[in-house]
């Protein structure tokens, strides 16, 4: 019956950490999206930073959903990683890994680590500035300083490759936790071989991307 119970336990944490990990999937889309724009047309991006930053629903409601969408998806992960380290019946110094399991899935933990440390980056970066700006400093609404002030954070080419370097841990990161996702929710039927496949794509297109958003405010600055 323990055992049972542990089973039980750990498939709900391993559905629960899924569904994290797809809701904030939607949101790595969305960011993606509006970024791009930058590279189209300041215009374009000003304006909609401007509404993401000024409306209340996204600000005091999406966001904080966010957040600790964030913090809930890798506590599960360490949590779980804990769990699989001591239900492993062979300690590590006989556990061939390599033998048994992608890199990718066997650094899990490694990548979610280094895109945990990013992420505070990219909160200090961004979100504190945007809180210090109009709740500390009481700034008036300027629409026009998002392009500029994306463009300044890439000027550093050091802080542009850590950048671009989380990005590619985080494709490396999605393209087995979409797979296992699919897995730990049981899904299995004539949809699933093409959702793996978008997963796929999305873990190659959507991470590059802000990869390439970055190059590009980085060498057009």
């Amino acid at each position: 019956m323990a055992k049972s119970g542990l089973l039980k336990s750990s498939i709900a944490k391993k559905v629960a950490m899924a569904l994290s990990g797809l809701f904030l999937m939607l949101f790595l889309a969305q960011h993606f999206l509006i970024n791009l724009t930058s590279v189209i047309s300041a215009d374009i991006f000003n304006a909609m930073s401007h509404f993401m930053g000024t409306n209340p629903l996204i600000q005091f409601v999406i966001q904080p959903i966010l957040i600790v969408g964030v913090i809930f998806h890798f506590i599960m992960g360490f949590v779980l990683d804990i769990q699989n380290k001591k239900a492993r019946p062979i300690g590590y110094a006989s556990y061939n890994g390599a033998a048994n399991a992608s890199w990718a899935s066997r650094n899990m933990i490694i990548s979610g680590s280094v895109i945990l440390a990013f992420l505070a980056l990219h909160f200090y970066d961004f979100w504190v500035p945007e809180i210090v700006y109009k709740y500390v400093e009481f700034n008036p609404a300027d629409e026009t300083r998002y392009a500029h002030e994306l463009a300044e954070k890439f000027v550093s080419p050091v802080r542009t490759g850590l950048y671009s370097l989380s990005f590619v841990l985080l494709s490396l990161h999605l393209r087995h936790g979409f797979s296992s996702s699919f897995q730990s929710v049981g899904a299995n039927n004539k949809y699933t071989k093409g959702m793996k496949n978008f997963g796929l794509w999305f873990s190659v297109i959507v991470p590059l991307g802000f990869v390439f958003i970055a190059l590009f405010h980085h060498f057009n600055h």
